[in-house]
């Protein structure tokens, strides 16, 4: 070990006995959070028709969530750093438990919007308060790797368990059971993190709250993602949809401005000016547009070219499901404390790039044992390998009193690049089916030879855009190559104060 790790690890209060047993009720509540991202989408058409929303605004029942929950991010990871992280953690539990109380019980439009959006709400106290709990709990470098291992691949994982959950809670029982499934959920894990879990002393930031600073994130992020959301819906050339651009622009330069100069900002700088954890947050947004928009096409693919039940779909998912939990435990979290986190992050992203690549050879008749299995495979062991790291690395190093906000950049780098990947994605696939099916139209005269062509132009539309998602996934790679220089962690503790100097240790050969 080298001098400055023993000196930290020398400083370093001695580990929670209760730290693996908080670990299950944090990975329950981000199971949770994670799920509700999909489960709800395969609902949407049966709550549609049930409450008698239109067309137009069926979008918001996934929109109110999306804005609440990446406009309040910061705002939630700061309330966790003053507050304390298991307070924030509880009450961000109880309060998603009550909204998708509501959402379930909905009698009209108004009331399930209204739901989602405190869904959202509350998602973004709790996400942050979980990741920041991890973060001060977990100090030991192999303990770390293997927390952060389960974790990630939850993080990673969820979104197609909530395919298969939604798939089955919707053909099986009824679409209400997508919200009140939430809550068990959130009820064990309050329970217990009510009485697990220690957070460490001294680890909140007693500043006062940074008034200004939550109102411009709030409305810069809100801006930016309802942004991406109507150009999804209205076009990239849309006033409004420009307008919200520009917004977002002017709002999020004069958060910037007046985080450089209060005296305590609601994100610090310092927080992302650090290349490490600038990479991070880079190369996962990135990452995570690639993959957003790849949810979205395949479960299109299955269900409307294929013909696939929505629990079929839901089962379709699984290689990816297994593929990320193993790259994540077993291959993330074994090597993480023996390699340099780009050494993980880089490849990995390649590996799920070439998953992608795969997948731009979909037609209508392609196998699913040929095609889609290896190409889901390859695509989870990429993710679950690049992620593991990547969650680990947004946090080593940070003081206790940022980590909370620290947490939040993440989830907002992820939910923002939602946001990007569902628009532009859809975009890019929807132009590219207009144009084929403007061109083959004609030479199709009987019904079934244009709905052939129909269902043609769709997996052209898909293949096109999967092409984009391939070089994005290759360009945060090279962000992960580029940027991310920290060596592997040393054997000794690798949070709080001190671990900033620690984490720049060149530990491997380069």
């Amino acid at each position: 070990m080298s001098e400055t790790a023993q000196a930290v690890a020398a400083k370093a209060p001695a580990p929670d006995a209760n730290r693996w047993k908080a670990l299950t009720f944090i990975a329950i509540a981000q199971l949770m959070v994670v799920l509700d991202a999909t489960i709800v989408n395969i609902a949407l058409p049966s709550a549609q028709q049930d409450l008698g929303i239109s067309d137009g605004n069926r979008q918001w029942v996934i929109t109110a969530y999306a804005l609440a929950f990446g406009g309040l991010l910061l705002f939630g990871g700061r309330i966790a750093d003053i507050w304390g992280r298991k307070n924030t953690f509880v009450t961000g539990l109880i309060g998603f438990a009550a909204a998708s109380a509501l959402g379930g019980a909905a009698t009209n439009e108004a009331m399930l919007l209204g739901s989602r959006a405190l869904q959202g709400a509350f998602g973004a106290l709790l996400a942050p308060a979980a990741l920041s709990l991890l973060a001060v709990m977990f100090t030991d470098a192999k303990e770390r790797a293997k927390a952060f291992g389960i974790y990630g691949a939850i993080a990673g994982g969820g979104g197609a368990v909530g395919l298969i959950l939604g798939g089955f809670l919707t053909e099986y029982l009824d679409w209400r059971w997508t919200f009140f499934v939430n809550i068990p959920f959130a009820i064990v894990a309050a329970l217990g993190a009510y009485f697990v879990i220690r957070e460490p002393s001294g680890s909140r930031n007693r500043s006062p709250l940074d008034i200004p600073g939550v109102v411009l994130s709030t409305l810069g992020l809100v801006s930016l993602v309802y942004g991406f959301t109507r150009a999804e819906s209205e076009g990239w050339s849309d006033s409004l949809t420009i307008g919200m651009f520009v917004a977002s622009a002017v709002l999020l330069a004069a958060f910037v401005f007046v985080e450089a100069r209060v005296k305590a900002p609601l994100l610090p700088l310092r927080v992302i000016t650090e290349r490490n954890r600038g990479g991070v947050y880079l190369s996962l947004g990135l990452a995570i547009i690639a993959m957003f928009g790849l949810f979205l096409f395949l479960t299109y693919y299955l269900q409307v070219v294929k013909g696939y039940s929505p629990v079929k779909t839901g089962f379709a998912f699984l290689p990816m499901i297994v593929g990320m939990i193993t790259g994540s435990t077993q291959i993330g979290a074994r090597l993480m404390t023996r390699v340099a986190p780009r050494l993980l992050m880089g490849p990995g992203f390649l590996v799920a790039a070439l998953g992608m690549l795969f997948l731009t050879q979909m037609e209508i008749g392609s196998s699913y044992a040929a095609l889609l299995l290896p190409a889901m495979l390859l695509l989870g062991l990429g993710m679950g390998t690049a992620f593991m790291p990547a969650m680990s690395l947004a946090t080593l190093g940070v003081e206790p009193r940022d980590s909370g906000v620290a947490s939040a950049m993440v989830n907002t780098s992820q939910q923002v690049g939602g946001a990007i990947g569902t628009a532009l994605l859809n975009t890019i696939a929807a132009s590219a089916t207009t144009t084929y099916v403007a061109d083959h139209i004609g030479g199709a005269s009987s019904r079934s030879q244009q709905q052939l062509v129909q269902l043609k132009g769709m997996v052209e539309g898909y293949t096109s855009a999967i092409w984009f998602a391939v070089g994005i996934l290759v360009a945060a790679a090279g962000i992960a190559f580029t940027f991310i220089n920290a060596g592997r962690p040393d054997m000794g503790s690798v949070s709080g104060e001190g671990a900033e100097e620690e984490l720049k240790v060149p530990v491997v050969a380069h």
